[in-house]
């Protein structure tokens, strides 16, 4: 969701006051005229037909009128005759007409008609910089400023105030701090107008603490002021506050209108704070903003975030009027609720209904810009959804959007993630510009698609460029020395990040490194790192270092482990029955039973949910583990033909924990299939002889599954990719991208 503009506070300057008291009705020769009597166009007409004269001030109305209808032919007319009738040199007049020419948008006229001023005034001076604010001319309007300051002019809270926007609009904090020290030293900064546009400059800035410490000298402090500072929380990344702040609004008796409503439900949405959000929803009903656009799609926004789809639905099909805006918020609320679903099977339906969503869209004649397209490709990477893909990357050749970053990124993604790393290569050499999110997502899938020479190669032309890496670069380069089995090279880059970039470690990284060690059997050289660096080894850690052991027969050190991962209570539920299975297998029976009332204690379910997924010719079709419906059918007769033939070239089958006893406190084997095994021979059965195999997968592949799997691909000449819970692997002529490691395949 969108965060609230940033407020600005009086783009343009107010000189109503000003002006009024130079502002007499009309004076015409033969009759008086009064502009509510008059129509705006038959005043102009009078006055170019020459059938009237008219006072200097009573101009003034009428122009205000060219500027209410944005009338540049009007504005131009009544100059004409400000000039035949020898007004020219009226400064008030004609610093009206340098406002108007600047609301009209045409700042030469508005220039030139100040440089030929006689004389000038600070209110003229403020008009000519509000207008270069207003067209998005803000270093104009400081040049101004200067010139002012120069020829000895004294700026009043307005000009300050216009100033002060315009250092906003460049992000120009220091510029700002010399206008504030100006502001502090004639005792001004109590005023409501500087002082709100101090909070928007500091908070444009992210100069939170001086955001807050201006608000709060504020002595009459207005909505636009609370808004502001309430806006500064939510960019700043304290919504808590920002909400704290609104409730004390409230208490002040000051009445919210739409853009502090939808700034509230905005932060909301970043906390997910469904009590306070329904809170608010009742306030907007209340104070009559229950239809509006904005609000209402805040709501429905929250709503979905909050996992409330039924009610953000149902605002949706109430909604009078819908545009790309509360579309783009429906596809993307579903679009994020798959990477935050209990399960993978509700992401998967989540995904499935953000595609039906964008159909209706479609339907509606609204065109789709990039966010669609952006939250779509998403959908499409989590289900492994590559026809679809494929079909939204024609789309957006056909809109003209591919040339956007962001999509070209998600291009890249979405390739990535369906398996298809030439095509996320193809995707990412064709963009017409990269942004470091684009080198590190293309190093990132070139890691994912076990290939970390060419990710690392990547990486090295990125920094040839002078793209500068991040934290996430990081991760990707030293998982791809972890593929290669380079120590000394990770290392090097491990150095490099500290020493070179200033860049500090985070566990993503130790992870790396040790999963790096693991692999190539340094399991000593991994306890060593961990003492080295003193680390305190997260849950994903412990988990590799558990695997990793056990599965090279050093028990002792996997049971250490173990102890560790238990202490750190995970919640992943794969992790507790990797332990179930490593107990199990040594007959430790009572740790058996502590980590039975662990999983009880932290609501772990007691049996592992194994879902997959498969999409062909658009329509998904799911499978279980045992399902019962594919006992007698063509599935399950071609997977047991398959089983037979694997077998005939050493395949066996490796039983793994899928159930517990609690009473007999010993396994039980299922000697059901595994839920890929039917997904990948459905696959089979409903694909041409070419086509590649994608599956998704809720739970982790086995050992017993990822060895059939390369069976099957040497077997059928297919290339099978299948994305679990943890990694992507391709199977083609028996090799598996992930290099035949990973912490779950025990």
């Amino acid at each position: 969701m969108a965060s609230l503009p940033t407020v600005l506070v009086g783009n343009t300057i107010k000189l109503d006051s000003e002006f009024k008291k130079f502002s007499p009705p009309l004076h015409f020769e033969k009759r008086k005229y009064s502009t509510k009597e008059l129509e705006f166009r038959e005043a102009v007409s009078l006055i170019t037909q020459g059938n009237t004269t008219l006072e200097s001030s009573s101009y003034v109305p009428i122009l205000q009128e060219c500027i209410d209808s944005n009338s540049l032919s009007g504005v131009e007319t009544i100059h004409a005759n400000i000039i035949k009738t020898g007004f020219g040199q009226e400064l008030f007049l004609m610093t009206f007409l340098v406002n108007a020419y600047a609301k009209c948008g045409t700042m030469e006229s508005a220039r030139k008609v100040f440089d030929n001023l006689p004389q000038r005034n600070v209110v003229t001076w403020t008009s000519l910089m509000s207008g270069y604010v207003h067209n998005l001319r803000p270093e104009l309007a400081i040049s101004v400023f200067n010139e002012m300051l120069e020829a000895g002019g004294y700026p009043t809270n307005y000009t300050l105030g216009i100033i002060l926007n315009a250092c906003s609009a460049l992000y120009d904090v220091n510029l700002g701090k010399q206008i504030h020290g100006y502001i502090v030293k004639y005792d001004i900064q109590y005023d409501t107008s500087v002082g709100n546009a101090l909070c928007s400059l500091y908070s444009r800035c992210h100069c939170f603490d001086m955001t807050i410490k201006a608000f709060d000298r504020i002595e009459d402090k207005n909505l636009i002021s609370w808004t502001t500072a309430i806006s500064a929380c939510g960019i700043n990344g304290d919504s808590a506050m920002g909400l704290d702040m609104f409730v004390k609004m409230l208490a002040e008796g000051l009445e919210p209108n739409e853009i502090t409503l939808t700034t509230v439900l905005s932060l909301c949405c970043t906390m997910q704070d469904l009590v306070m959000g329904s809170q608010v929803h009742s306030l907007c009903i209340k104070l009559g903003y229950g239809s509006d656009l904005h609000i209402t799609t805040s709501i429905m926004y929250l709503y979905l975030k909050s996992g409330c789809i039924t009610a953000a639905k149902k605002l949706f099909d109430k909604m009078n009027f819908t545009n790309l805006v509360t579309w783009n918020a429906m596809i993307a609320g579903h679009a994020e609720m798959t990477n935050f679903s209990e399960n993978g099977l509700s992401a998967y339906f989540y995904g499935i209904e953000a595609l039906r969503i964008y159909q209706r869209m479609n339907l509606s004649g609204l065109k789709p810009d990039l966010y669609t397209f952006s939250s779509l490709l998403t959908v499409c990477s989590s289900l492994v959804a590559m026809e679809q893909g494929e079909q939204i990357h024609a789309q957006t050749i056909k809109t003209g959007f591919l040339s956007d970053v962001v999509v070209g990124t998600a291009l890249v993604n979405m390739y990535s993630k369906c398996g298809s790393i030439d095509r996320a290569s193809k995707a990412f050499v064709e963009m017409y510009r990269r942004t470091l999110i684009s080198w590190t997502s293309m190093i990132t899938a070139f890691v994912q698609n076990g290939r970390p020479q060419q990710a690392l190669d990547l990486f090295e032309d990125m920094r040839f460029v002078g793209v500068r890496p991040n934290t996430v670069t990081f991760v990707s380069v030293l998982s791809a020395c972890s593929q290669v089995g380079t120590v000394d090279q990770a290392m090097a880059y491990y150095d490099m990040m500290k020493n070179v970039y200033n860049i500090e470690p985070v566990m993503d990284h130790y992870a790396c490194l040790i999963d790096m060690f693991v692999r190539l059997g340094q399991i000593d050289e991994a306890f060593e790192f961990i003492k080295k660096t003193d680390l305190k080894p997260s849950e994903f850690i412990w988990s590799i270092l558990v695997a990793g052991c056990r599965s090279q027969g050093k028990l002792e050190l996997a049971f250490y482990a173990a102890e560790q991962l238990l202490e750190l209570k995970p919640k992943d539920s794969e992790t507790y029955f990797l332990l179930l299975n490593m107990y199990i297998s040594a007959e430790k029976w009572k740790d058996v039973s502590r980590v039975r009332k662990m999983m009880r204690d932290e609501k772990i379910d007691n049996k592992l949910l194994d879902w997959s997924w498969i999409s062909i010719k658009n329509k998904v079709y799911s499978f279980k583990s045992g399902d019962k419906k594919h006992k007698s059918d063509e599935v399950a007769r071609l997977l047991e033909d398959l089983i037979e033939k694997a077998r005939g070239i050493g395949y066996r089958v490796e039983k793994n924990l899928e159930t517990v006893d609690e009473e007999k406190e010993e396994t039980t084997a299922s000697t059901a299939h595994h839920s890929e095994k039917l997904a990948v021979a459905f696959g089979l059965l409903n694909t041409s002889n070419a086509a590649e195999i994608l599956v998704v997968k809720s739970t982790s592949m086995c050992r017993d599954s990822h060895n059939f799997m390369k069976i099957i691909s040497t077997l059928t000449s297919r290339t099978i990719t299948i994305r679990d819970s943890k990694r992507l692997h391709k199977f083609y002529d028996g090799q598996c991208s992930c290099g035949d490691f990973g912490h779950s395949l025990v």
